[in-house]
């Protein structure tokens, strides 16, 4: 017997939190979130989506044994950009059974209906930047900071249930930092050329002192510079905020890059140390005695530097802006230490990133997807 029921008791959270363990246990890919951080983003109380939209947890029982999770949610800003309610899903895990996954979006699309809502589109956990999408493809090694991991069987799911792809799919790619491969270095002479061509251009860390411009900074890069993709939701502020909030204290601020014309903003280029080389040790620190594991591997410096975001508006995309920043980001990294760069997640037909990309070697090693489903 299979029943979808919402969480309602402390004891339902900690099931819903907790079950991923029962999924992903002897996966040597997986890293474990933080249980504190994760039960912050489904309270209401404390977790930022919930300032502007709503959402409900449930977890499916077969035969009394949780079997499944689901999270149903609208996010408001996105139903005043498309003049409609869509039900956003997240936390999808699910044992081996399709019946289970049936049962679970049979229930979404029950709980949609009720709502007048159009369709069911994700998955994001609550979050439009923190382990969005399924993984494809990519499971040589394990993913860079807010990135996912999911078993096979999952794509499987969701497209035998009738889900149809849903925009481009996210593709994380692996650069090496090596300054003497002759890639970088070709890049370094251009980026030299572009300097010399075009004196008003400057690349700048981050400055903490000025938080809340540079936060209304990256919105506006954000939504300039991505508003030309199909079906594009403007970021808000709130968006931003729960997205550098939680890297603030990981973050070199050397290495989260604007670029400027004349002073004004042209592009951002976001790098923080790939913590999951840390947090793939720690259980999540589930129990008491994983805090002994992150005394022994606290030090641990990450040799990834994880880049969450490529944006120049539209009007520099063929200025050289992209290459200065691409060229500073690599010594930059390459003099901390860092051996190699996960660029992620980008859009396969994003067009700051993969000409500068092929051309520095990358390859790409994960592929996430989004799917939707009209109901």
């Amino acid at each position: 017997m299979i029943e979808i029921k919402p969480i309602r008791t402390r004891r339902d959270r900690n099931f819903f939190l907790t079950f991923p363990w029962t999924i992903y246990k002897g996966d040597p890919l997986w890293v474990p979130p933080l249980l504190t951080e994760k039960a912050k983003v489904i309270n209401p109380a404390q977790g930022l989506f919930f300032k502007d939209g709503l959402a409900e947890f449930f977890i499916a029982w077969k035969n009394r044994q949780p079997a499944g999770t689901l999270c149903l949610a609208e996010d408001f800003n996105n139903t005043r950009t498309r003049g409609f309610p869509e039900c956003m899903y997240g936390f999808v895990e699910c044992i081996e059974d399709f019946d289970v996954f049936r049962a679970m979006f049979d229930h979404a699309e029950k709980w949609a209906r009720s709502r007048n809502m159009k369709s069911l589109y994700g998955p994001y956990n609550l979050d439009r930047e923190d382990s969005r999408g399924i993984l494809i493809d990519g499971r040589d090694r394990p993913p860079a900071i807010l990135c996912g991991h999911h078993p096979p069987y999952y794509q499987k799911f969701f497209e035998r249930y009738g889900f149809q792809k849903n925009g481009e799919d996210g593709l994380a790619y692996a650069i090496d930092l090596d300054l003497n491969n002759p890639k970088l270095q070709r890049l370094s002479r251009l980026a030299e050329q572009v300097r010399k061509r075009n004196p008003n251009f400057t690349v700048r860390g981050a400055n903490l002192k000025d938080k809340e411009k540079e936060i209304d900074r990256i919105t506006f890069l954000q939504n300039e510079g991505l508003k030309h993709f199909p079906g594009f939701v403007p970021y808000t502020r709130r968006d931003i905020e729960a997205m550098i909030d939680p890297l603030i204290e990981l973050a070199d601020m050397d290495l989260v890059l604007f670029a400027e014309v004349d002073g004004k903003p042209a592009g951002f280029f976001p790098g923080v140390p790939n913590f999951n080389e840390v947090l793939i040790h720690l259980n999540g620190l589930r129990h008491p005695w994983d805090y002994l594991r992150y005394l022994k591997f606290r030090n641990i410096k990450p040799k990834c530097l994880a880049v969450k975001s490529v944006v120049v508006t539209p009007e520099h995309w063929d200025t050289g802006v992209a290459i200065l920043l691409f060229d500073e980001m690599a010594k930059r990294a390459a003099a901390r230490g860092y051996t190699w760069a996960d660029l992620s997640l980008t859009g396969e037909e994003n067009p700051d990133t993969w000409p500068l990309a092929h051309h520095m070697g990358a390859v790409i090693y994960k592929r996430y997807r989004f799917y939707k489903k009209d109901i």
